[in-house]
């Protein structure tokens, strides 16, 4: 069990480092039960700021009865105060705390896509606020990551570096160390990555790249921009397992012309990623071009907010692009994928190798 010290500088983290709450402000909580200890900590750290909390927790199994039992009607009903609270928070903080891995396995994914596109609006709302998302540590993830719940935290507490004893100061110098990068990206066009499998083009031409140093995902320790709508071509496939929903796809493999996924494959959870790619018309484009860089997160853990910061990897998110980098791609959908690029792996910008097995040759 993670110790009070820990849980307090993690709360720290995220009420003043990443969300930077202020005065007056409506600053949403969401998680579930037993993630309580971390909750309790950060709606005090909100009050302490003279800011307001408003908590959402969420009872396990529930979401997932709902999305098999509720009809067509009510998968698609907006209630009109979860709107309002997306507009009217001035910030989120989600802290994710998974349960029974399996669970949303069992719900039809179609109905699940109903359920996503009716919620669409809440999010495009939602990203207009500061946000910042983590993950809380327990048994079911530590399972998945192949660990012992204590060795898992260890690994948790490591990555957000809350072993140290200024968190802050640390994502403060990673943030400092991936501007050298995002300062060489920005005059780059064309950018190409090779790996196993994967053998993409695309270009990045006078797109934003963002330096993601913690304030938005904790952990973070990557820098991203959205590529061009109508750019992506080639293959990609995925080094890593995809865990999603409670479901495990493993080897996706996408064909993409002109920006748009042509053919799509999968080893196992192939029906899932197809009702993905047909969820609407941005589903099938690239939204995302994300670069891993935290070498202290160093093994896959089938967690997605560590897994696609792994320092030497490469991912690419279908469907909605962030607006900040320029990226106009519109999408319910935002399902990032990994490309291991630590071993035989390379990214040619505008025809110069940048890097090469993991290993950084510029920034």
């Amino acid at each position: 069990m993670l110790g009070q010290d820990v849980i307090a500088r993690w709360a720290d983290l995220l009420v003043n480092y990443c969300l930077r709450v202020e005065r007056s402000e409506t600053i949403t909580i969401g998680s579930s039960l037993e993630a309580a200890t971390l909750v309790d900590a950060t709606a005090r750290g909100v009050i302490l700021r003279g800011a307001n909390p408003l908590v959402r927790m969420e009872i396990p199994g529930l979401m997932e009865f709902f999305l098999e039992h509720a009809d067509d009607e009510q998968l698609a009903y907006l209630p009109a105060c979860t709107m309002a609270e997306a507009k009217e928070a001035e910030g989120r903080i989600r802290i994710a705390c998974e349960g029974d891995p399996a669970a949303m396995s069992r719900v039809d994914p179609k109905r699940q896509a109903i359920y996503e596109r009716a919620r669409d609006p809440v999010r495009r709302a939602a990203r207009q606020k500061r946000w910042v998302l983590t993950q809380f540590p327990t048994r079911q993830s530590a399972e998945a990551a192949g660990m012992s719940l204590a060795e898992y935290e260890v690994f948790v507490v490591a990555a957000m570096f809350l072993d140290r004893p200024d968190p802050t100061a640390a994502w403060v110098e990673l943030g400092r160390r991936q501007a050298g990068l995002v300062e060489f990206m920005t005059g780059v066009r064309n950018l190409r990555i090779q790996g196993e499998g994967t053998d993409l083009s695309l270009s990045v031409a006078g797109r934003t790249w963002i330096n993601s140093d913690g304030r938005r995902n904790m952990p973070s320790g990557e820098i991203f921009t959205g590529p061009i709508e109508d750019s992506a071509t080639g293959r990609l496939r995925c080094g890593f397992p995809v865990c999603r929903d409670g479901r495990r796809l493993v080897g996706i493999e996408l064909e993409l012309k002109d920006g748009a996924v042509v053919a799509a494959r999968a080893d196992e959870g192939e029906d899932y990623l197809k009702a993905m790619l047909e969820l609407d018309d941005g589903a099938r484009r690239l939204g995302e071009l994300g670069i891993g860089l935290n070498f202290g997160i160093d093994r896959f853990t089938g967690s997605i907010l560590f897994d696609e910061k792994i320092g030497g990897t490469v991912h690419l998110a279908l469907g909605q692009s962030y607006p900040e980098t320029g990226g106009t791609n519109t999408s319910a959908l935002h399902w990032d994928l990994i490309v291991d690029t630590r071993s035989n792996g390379r990214i040619l910008a505008d025809g110069r190798l940048v890097m090469e097995n993991g290993r950084w040759l510029v920034g």
